[in-house]
């Protein structure tokens, strides 16, 4: 099966642009994040036990897809003619993960620690915050889930935040964004049940050892990210991939990234 065949039955296009998620015109930069960002999230080793097999179709595919845009003259002939030749070092042996391995570095403790401290109160995080309260129509809980690095701490901040846009009429009134004291306290609840899961995920884990945040140790990473509220998966991939695709340079000579 061609290449675009292959695209088109795992992701419901031919195009290499839409498997990627970028526009036609993306730099090389843009090309290389595209490829990341989409790889984490069809990576096997995110994938559950029963679509695991579909997973590594879906990584391989990203991979070669990730072959013909980063290389000019394919890139070329894809653009101009449709076409991929998939005569060319395309063979399905090819161990895809060591070859991601070897484009991006690994990502410790220390830069999540970072990534989080430059986010917070950003631009890049107004926009967002902006973009999930329209999105979820004001709804906390949402907005908590899909904005990066957020926490039950940062509601009244971004309380103030939203109800400044809403009064500038920056963004529209939602019903949902008046709260009352049951929701509150709901929330409250919810993420104190969540810092118990995942102290016991720990324990389980036997990470009460590990080193501190900031050291970089494997263990340190682990539990940095169980306290990050253990049911709030989807953030925590939001919060890889951004992180990832904003520190995780080519390396110039080969190397590893270990699996998450």
């Amino acid at each position: 099966m061609s290449l675009l065949d292959q695209c088109e039955e795992l992701f419901g296009s031919k195009n290499l642009y839409d498997v990627l998620m970028i526009k036609k015109d993306a730099t090389a930069s843009e090309v290389k994040k595209g490829y990341f960002k989409r790889s984490l999230q069809v990576h096997p080793d995110r994938a559950a036990k029963e679509d695991k097999d579909e997973a590594t179709q879906k990584f391989q595919v990203v991979s070669k897809v990730y072959m013909v845009l980063s290389d000019k003259s394919r890139r070329n002939l894809y653009d101009e003619s449709g076409e991929v030749d998939d005569e060319v070092d395309m063979d399905q042996q090819k161990d895809w993960d060591a070859y991601w391995r070897i484009l991006f570095k690994k990502v410790d403790v220390k830069d999540i620690e970072e990534f989080e401290e430059k986010y917070r109160g950003s631009a890049e995080e107004l926009d967002d915050l902006k973009a999930a309260y329209i999105e979820f129509e004001g709804d906390m809980d949402e907005i908590l889930a899909n904005v990066m690095c957020s926490t039950i701490d940062d509601v009244p901040r971004f309380r103030k935040i939203l109800k400044g846009l809403v009064k500038k009429g920056e963004v529209p009134k939602f019903e949902a964004f008046e709260e009352n004291k049951k929701q509150e306290k709901a929330r409250q609840k919810r993420a104190a049940q969540e810092a118990v899961e995942a102290e016991e995920m720990s324990k389980e884990l036997g990470l009460n050892g590990a080193s501190g945040p900031g050291d970089g140790g494997d263990d340190a990473l682990k539990a940095l990210i169980l306290g990050k509220q253990k049911s709030r998966e989807q953030q925590m991939d939001n919060l890889f991939a951004s992180l990832e695709a904003k520190y995780c340079q080519p390396k110039k000579g080969k190397g590893k990234k270990q699996k998450r």
